[in-house]
């Protein structure tokens, strides 16, 4: 009766010691992650081999195991950059980024789980900076956001591109100017605008005005060919011809001859 408890003390302690383990040796990898594994007696971290994917793993307990969000993840940047001439403006952009999940490995070999403030960060500031230097602040605030959002994308992805980084895309959000730069230049959009508003009237009234011109001309040039082809002798033809028609007509009336000018018949009706 008294060895019992004896044998009970080893037995909870192995079954301790056994959960100890399960606990050290198991691994779960949550949805949207990937998982480098640490060989601790070998040779490191392992880059010849495809990462840990989702589920639970059981690794020995003396290696370890890093986690990472293989997802697309955004990066929000809020920076100080200088225009062409050197005026400070108020850049916000956005960053799409993943690690490249096939090399995870080399990525956390190379860069570590910090990556994205060793690297990425400094790449998109460098970007910004050189292409806004680029540009005026008038550019900059009107015709050229989609121009400078595409160029900080393409200078960002040639940095980054080679560091097992996947950047998916690069959205300038907003650009602020100083107060009164940004006035100045609003209101030399709307001049120029009322400018062109009243160019676009001046243009349709000079088209009215010729087509009015044209259309005279057409009229007075018609007047004069009339003119020259009606000839006195054409209009006591056509006088003549009309007396007769009217001479012909059932209701009554009276032709003087020769009593109308120049000489043409005067028709009285009884009407």
């Amino acid at each position: 009766m008294q060895k019992a408890p004896k044998l009970g003390i080893p037995i909870l302690i192995a079954f301790i010691f056994i959960l100890i383990l399960i606990f050290k040796s198991a691994v779960t990898i949550g949805s949207g992650e990937a998982g480098v594994l640490y060989r601790t007696l070998d040779e490191g971290v392992v880059t010849n081999e495809p990462p840990l994917s989702e589920g639970f793993h059981i690794i020995a307990p003396w290696n370890k195991v890093f986690v990472y969000e293989v997802r697309l993840q955004e990066l929000f940047e809020k920076m100080q950059v200088l225009s062409s001439n050197g005026l400070e403006i108020e850049l916000e952009a956005s960053a799409w980024y993943k690690p490249n999940k096939p090399s995870l490995g080399k990525l956390h070999q190379d860069l570590g789980e910090s990556y994205v403030s060793r690297v990425l960060q400094p790449a998109i500031r460098s970007a910004a900076r050189s292409v806004v230097g680029r540009y005026t602040p008038e550019q900059l605030y009107s015709s050229k956001r989609d121009a400078i959002q595409k160029e900080i994308f393409e200078e960002t992805k040639k940095i980054v591109e080679n560091q097992n980084i996947i950047l998916d895309e690069v959205l300038v959000r907003d650009v602020t100017l100083p107060v009164t730069i940004k006035d100045a230049i609003e209101r030399k959009l709307r001049q120029e605008q009322e400018s062109l508003e009243y160019e676009f009237r001046l243009v349709t009234a000079e088209k009215e005005a010729e087509k009015q011109r044209i259309e005279a001309k057409g009229k007075a040039d018609a007047n004069k060919i009339l003119s020259a082809s009606l000839t006195d002798k054409i209009l006591q033809d056509k006088g003549i011809e009309a007396t007769l028609k009217l001479s012909q007509s059932p209701n009554s009336k009276v032709v003087v001859i020769g009593s109308g000018k120049s000489g043409m018949p005067i028709i009285l009706g009884n009407q």
